[in-house]
């Protein structure tokens, strides 16, 4: 078969043709009498082989290492392009997501798109300071996408970079909250901590309804970082995890103090003092816990508080007696 039947029928062209053979990779066996190149079904099968490697990402050089080298073997060749594919992935996710942050921000000119370059590879640097230093230029001097804020804040390890980082996200509103809503459902423990501290920091109608979303989250680091939170803006709904804190010592003190936060009304007053005097009457509340319990009712005002601890003043465990007893003379001196 001649060149150009042979370009007709596989698709590839005569001068790539020409090209394989002067590579070696396709040889035609065969000239015609006026001095053409002729291919056999071997060359032309041949042919094919060499596309189907090309259509995998091969270079003609591994192309024809595959086809001529024994030691190499399909397995080698198939895992070799796969971690080669996932990596031009990775690369071009990578600067496709730059690009989209970079089109979020709408810059006006060059200038614009220089800072902004500079500022996600900051957020990006190894070194904490410049991540730091990102975080709080990004309000002061030049936005940066929400996008990228709060995928820095579910990623940062250090402790004040995370806090700049939940500072810049507060200064944009409810623009993160579906991003950090995310967050609260990722397979890993440590990003939907993270989540739910960010959100603690916006002080919007959003974020506390994802608060509250948050306090029958599966995870209980979760559900109490919500507690804290909607303590401190008066949600009552945290009450009974506020409580559970108390109970298991977990952050007691910052429960308690959230629960006296709210109890700054007489109505709730006697509706958490009623609870956590229900905690104390159950069986099975070890010393420890009884003892937090006791300390908790220092703060809440009202009549069914200094009741519960004028009974606590003749409890049984003499830890919790006396706590009792020196709350009630504090509270008789206010």
């Amino acid at each position: 078969m001649l060149i150009g039947d042979v370009a007709r029928r596989s698709g590839v062209s005569a001068r790539m043709l020409r090209h394989y053979d002067a590579l070696g990779l396709v040889r035609p066996t065969g000239r015609s009498d006026a001095g053409y190149r002729e291919y056999s079904s071997r060359d032309i099968q041949r042919i094919f082989h060499i596309e189907s490697l090309r259509s995998l990402g091969l270079s003609l050089r591994e192309v024809r290492r595959a086809l001529e080298d024994p030691a190499f073997t399909p397995a080698e060749l198939v895992a070799g392009l796969i971690r080669q594919t996932r990596e031009r992935i990775a690369a071009e996710t990578e600067l496709l997501t730059r690009l989209r942050r970079i089109d979020a921000v709408e810059p006006t000119g060059w200038e614009d798109v220089f800072q902004i370059v500079a500022l996600l590879q900051a957020l990006g640097s190894k070194s904490a300071g410049k991540r730091q230093s990102a975080a709080l230029t990004s309000v002061e001097e030049a936005a940066l996408p929400v996008e990228a804020l709060v995928e820095a804040a579910l990623n940062e390890t250090d402790p004040n970079v995370a806090g700049a980082l939940r500072w810049a996200l507060a200064q944009s509103g409810e623009d993160g909250l579906a991003l950090l809503a995310e967050g609260l459902g990722s397979p890993a423990a440590e990003v939907r901590e993270r989540a739910v501290q960010s959100i603690a920091e916006l002080t919007n109608d959003g974020a506390t309804t994802l608060l509250r979303q948050a306090l029958t989250n599966p995870d209980l680091v979760v559900r109490r970082h919500a507690a804290l939170a909607l303590g401190a803006r008066g949600v009552a709904e945290a009450v009974p995890a506020l409580i559970d804190m108390v109970v298991e010592g977990t952050n007691d003190v910052g429960a308690a103090d959230a629960l006296s936060a709210l109890a700054s009304r007489p109505a709730p007053a006697k509706r958490i003092a009623a609870r956590l005097v229900d905690r104390l009457a159950r069986e099975g509340i070890e010393p420890p816990a009884r003892l937090r319990l006791t300390q908790a009712l220092a703060d809440i005002p009202g009549t069914t508080a200094s009741q519960a601890l004028a009974d606590l003043s003749q409890d049984e465990d003499r830890a919790v007696a006396l706590t009792a007893t020196y709350i009630l003379g504090i509270r008789d001196t206010r």
